[in-house]
This record gives C-alpha cells, structure tokens and sequence, in this order.
C-alpha cells in the first residue's frame, strides 16, 4: 500500500520560481509556507503594502532565510493585474509554478469593480484568467511549468453549462454565483491544459471545508451561518492546503487533473478528485474560454 502524501513528500524546490495569489491568508498562507520550506523563491501579491509586510514577517519567522517577493495586485482591477505581469516578466527568469488561489466567496450584495465586473467573478475568475495570460511566455521558459488553479467543492452546484450571465447582470444570488465562479476555475484549468497540450502542466485543486476567513469575511448571512454549522467537521487551513501543493509538486500529479482531500474530497490525503459531470463538458470549456478572452483583453499565445 502506497503511503498517503503529506508536504513531506513535496521534492526540493531550490532554484523554482513560484507566484501564489492570496498567500496573505489561509489556504495560500500554508501553500507558501511549505514551498517557502522546500527551498522556492515565493512571490506573493497582495492588495497593500500592510498586507505584504505582514507576510513576509509572519513567514520568516516560521521559516528563517526563506526566499520571499512581496508584491502588490489586486485582482479586482486589470489594470492593476497588468501592472505586477509587467514587473514580473522584467525579470528575464521563467516562472516555474504559478497558483491562482485567491478568491471572495459569496458577496452579500453584487459589487462592480472599477472595471465594470462583478467582485466574485473578477477575483476568483477573469483577474486569474488575465494573470495567466501575461505570464504565459514566462511560464512556458519554465522546464517543467505547472498552473494551479484553486477551485472548491462548491462547483459541483455551479452548472448548467454552458455558462452564461458571467457578470451576474440578469440575476444575482450570492452563494450560486460563488459556485459558478467555482465551475469556471474547473473549466478553465481543463481547457488550458487542452490547448497547452506537453507545454505545461495545468491542474485544479480544492481544499474541501478548511476553516478561514473566507467563509466568514464579506459573506452573505447564509453562509456564515451554513460555515459556523459546518465548523466542527471542518479541517485546517495547513490541511485544505495540501491538494495544491500536490497538484504544484507532485511528480506524479496529472495534467487536466482535480485534486482534493481524499478521494471524496471530504478529508485525508491529497489524491484526485472527481468533479462534478457537467465539468468534464470539452464545449462549455472552450466557449468560456472563448468569451473570457475579450472580456479580459488578452491573448493567450498557445
């Protein structure tokens, strides 16, 4: 019987380049303490300054010596997206792992961002969408390059597809469009991966119920209330973090693929996952694609 995988198992990282979005907090704070222990320079964009700082202080106390790029994006604002994909593809070094972990989940009230987009959809899909983009020349330098995109059981009440009303301008219900948000992260990372092809590795993960303060930070009532219900099952955020640093590190992790906490996704090791059947929909995967690139204002070169 083959040993459950742990962030022991995770290979040498000395010499990688890896960009985590969220890494402030929770899922993405765990993911970059542990790449940060296996010897990668970590990049972290976050919205300020203070946030940054933070970071950084609370990592190199856990990991004295650690290799760590504060940075500063809000995904929120493309223009603020173009602005770290511009510094970052100054440095003329590829960018061996890029994590798109960072997300809001269930707004209470439909928010437009300065551009015009609903906050859950511009966050949690067409501001990583956009990063992704830009830094596709530099991810695809990398010998052995790896997306992650962070996604959640949630998707499986995302559907139908093909989706539509992405903007949420017909109908605005918080935790569905979460959910849909959710499904789009799968998609996406499905269809990279099909049009990537050998080039990369593009993968999904999910952290099953972590506790964070996702679940209770500018969330509708319903689900604070449904999150502190759920509290005592729940598992840690080090835990829910351990899909994507299998699905970023992991030899064995397969391209297209969804990895969670067991094999239900419900907690214990991190091995792949099924997602929901209507994920696996190669046409609502591409005209996603299709319409996120114009919204978005990118081309991906592949």
């Amino acid at each position: 019987m083959n040993k459950p995988w742990s962030p022991a198992d995770i290979p040498p990282q000395t010499g990688k380049r890896v960009i985590i979005t969220g890494a402030n907090s929770g899922i993405g704070w765990c993911a970059a303490l542990e790449l940060a222990r296996a010897g990668a320079e970590v990049v972290m964009p976050v919205r300020s300054q203070a946030k940054a700082d933070d970071t950084v202080q609370r990592l190199c106390a856990q990991v004295p010596g650690a290799k760590l790029v504060p940075a500063i994006m809000d995904l929120c604002s493309l223009a603020s997206v173009r602005g770290f994909a511009e510094e970052q593809l100054g440095d003329s070094r590829p960018i061996d792992v890029l994590i798109n972990n960072a997300g809001v989940m269930a707004c209470p009230q439909r928010d437009v961002t300065i551009d015009g987009f609903e906050r859950q959809f511009a966050t949690n899909v067409l501001g990583h969408f956009l990063l992704t983009g830009l830094l596709l020349p530099a991810i695809l330098r990398a010998p052995s390059p790896r997306v992650v995109t962070v996604s959640s059981f949630a998707h499986t009440q995302g559907g139908p597809v093909p989706l539509t009303d992405l903007n949420s301008e017909k109908s605005y219900k918080p935790i569905k469009v979460y959910s849909k948000t959710k499904l789009a992260n799968v998609l996406f990372a499905r269809e990279l991966q099909r049009r990537a092809g050998s080039r990369l590795l593009s993968l999904a993960s999910h952290p099953g119920y972590a506790r964070t303060n996702l679940q209770f930070d500018d969330t509708s009532l319903l689900m604070k209330i449904v999150s502190a219900l759920a509290l005592p099952f729940a598992t840690t955020a080090a835990k829910g973090a351990e899909p994507t640093l299998y699905a970023a590190t992991s030899p064995d992790a397969k391209p297209g693929a969804y990895y969670g906490p067991g094999a239900r996704g419900m907690g214990g090791p991190a091995q792949e996952n099924r997602m929901a059947p209507f994920a696996y929909d190669d046409a609502a995967a591409k005209q996603l694609f299709d319409a996120l690139e114009p919204m978005a204002r990118v081309r991906y070169a592949l």
